[in-house]
């Protein structure tokens, strides 16, 4: 069965002061899960950086070379719209992200999972996420931006509730609200792919893979002025994870369990 993915381009007339956008920290309104091909979780590491803006942090285990896909839940029963940026990149347009609501988004009915694999290139394709090296990132190689390398972000906004319309009297009809015009999405840029070298010491990045059969069309949706949630997974090789302390890494010692064990009775003990 077809994989249905929703998108919509919000009016620039939508554009708002960004004081106003703060994100106001409600969360569990999405499940993120980031996903490989074998249907597995990439491990979530959850973290609390200090002076951080309000939202949820993760680290991400990255495994060189491996595509991955992310995967958001709405476990609301209203429609959301989630802005997504992978490097600091719209994964719909690749235009720089700041997670605003005037950014193009994906739209969740109720209860809805959908699985996002990569850049969306055209109304029925994307080409797939795959961990890479940051010279060999999209991000790098085709805008030359490492402000947001090794993220995959996301903010959540609600889709805004119509308002009442006031009753009044000796008023034959209401005058209707006049409707949207259409919107068009505007084509993706052109970009490619590359082959690079491993090189030593670089971070994690997020590469423009094979291009894979993904239609969506576009729906009408007014988010609401602010995120209700944002989530940011921080992706790092095993070893940077190491280095941080986020996993052990350590040499097993034989003299320290790993898990709280006893010493065994004989069976022909009789005490």
């Amino acid at each position: 069965m077809v994989r249905k993915i929703f998108l919509t381009l919000l009016f620039l007339a939508l554009a708002i002061p960004a004081s106003a956008c703060a994100h106001t920290g409600k969360g569990n309104l999405v499940d993120v899960r980031i996903v490989s091909d074998h249907g597995g979780e990439f491990t979530k590491y959850r973290t609390y950086p200090r002076l951080a803006d309000q939202g949820a942090y993760f680290y991400v285990e990255a495994a060189k070379g491996q595509r991955y896909a992310v995967q958001v839940t709405n476990r609301s029963d209203r429609r959301v719209g989630v802005v997504i940026a992978v490097d600091g990149r719209n994964i719909i347009d690749a235009k720089k992200s700041v997670l605003q609501r005037t950014e193009r988004m994906y739209i969740l009915a109720p209860y809805e999972t959908n699985t996002f694999e990569g850049w969306r290139t055209g109304m029925d394709r994307t080409n797939r996420f795959y961990f890479t090296e940051q010279s060999d990132s999209y991000a790098e190689k085709v805008f030359s931006d490492g402000s947001a390398m090794g993220t995959i972000a996301l903010a959540v906004y609600m889709e805004k509730l119509p308002e009442p319309i006031p009753y009044i009297e000796k008023q034959s009809r209401l005058n209707e609200a006049p409707a949207g015009a259409a919107q068009a999405a505007p084509a993706p840029p052109e970009s490619r792919s590359y082959d690079g070298a491993e090189r030593k010491g670089e971070q994690a990045g997020t590469g423009f893979g094979e291009t894979t059969y993904s239609p969506v069309r576009i729906v009408s949706f007014e988010p609401e002025r602010t995120a209700v949630e944002k989530i940011v997974l921080k992706y790092e090789w095993r070893s940077e994870l190491c280095r941080k302390g986020i996993i052990g890494c350590e040499p097993k010692n034989r003299f320290w369990p790993d898990a709280q064990e006893f010493a065994p009775v004989p069976k022909d003990f009789r005490g």
